[in-house]
């Protein structure tokens, strides 16, 4: 039966479901939403939709906090934003001239160098070179444009530094942020945006910030061991799933 939008009631409860669960994991570890959300959306709607819609509520609800952002992000968050832009409609082109397969294969081969990354030693605060910073922006471009996740390139980059966890979370929200704008933009030029998945992602909002501020309440309860564990146990989950979906 059709609801809200002309989308089902199974639709509607999945999509509540996977808001919930995967802001709490934002709230706590300063990424993952979009890891977790986009996949289980796909289950229930077209996957076009669900990066769509993963777009759009990273968009909401990183405006929420953009003066905190602003504040504690590190410059460099600037720098891989804005080359994230640039490349984000390239990530779109590739997606459109890719197989489905190819795409499973570079978004799971991304997110297990990521997974490798967070397990290497901790560098020191410095910011990396010019190279090492682009490259990442390009990656995260073209994860937004191919697959609406730009958070596997970033999060080794700042979790893996010994930063003050609220320059690391700022900094990957800022771009995060940066990114789903990008998408957007990107889906609207594709015409492929549409008012109702608009309209979807305002009722999700409320979900949307409920579970990051329980995640918020619980990562200020924990030490910096366990959450940087926690880091490394998502993007852990995210590269075994998407491993498994090529199997």
């Amino acid at each position: 039966m059709e609801l809200i939008g002309g989308f089902t009631a199974l639709q509607i409860a999945v999509a509540l479901g996977a808001a919930l669960g995967a802001s709490f994991v934002r709230g706590l570890t300063g990424f993952g939403m979009a890891i977790l959300l986009v996949p289980i959306l796909a289950l229930a709607l077209p996957p076009v939709e669900a990066v769509v819609l993963g777009n759009c509520l990273s968009l909401l609800i990183g405006l929420t906090e953009v003066r905190m952002l602003v504040r504690e992000a590190e410059r460099s968050a600037w720098v891989i934003g804005g080359i994230v832009v640039l490349t984000t409609p390239l990530g779109l082109w590739a997606l459109f001239s890719t197989t489905a397969d190819v795409a499973r294969l570079v978004i799971a081969l991304i997110a297990f160098s990521a997974f490798l990354a967070i397990l290497l030693p901790r560098r020191g605060s410095g910011m990396p070179g010019r190279l090492v910073t682009g490259s990442v922006g390009v990656l995260s471009g073209l994860m937004t444009g191919y697959a609406g996740m730009p958070g596997p390139p970033v999060v080794p980059y700042y979790a893996g530094r010994a930063l003050p966890r609220i320059t690391i979370k700022a900094s990957m929200l800022l771009i995060f942020t940066i990114a789903a704008a990008a998408g957007l933009a990107s889906a609207t030029w594709l015409e492929i945006l549409r008012l109702d998945l608009a309209l979807f992602a305002l009722l999700l909002l409320p979900v949307i910030l409920i579970g990051n501020r329980l995640g918020l309440a619980v990562s200020g309860r924990i030490s910096d061991p366990v959450w940087r564990a926690a880091i490394g146990l998502v993007l852990g989950g995210a590269a075994l799933g998407a491993l498994l979906r090529l199997l």
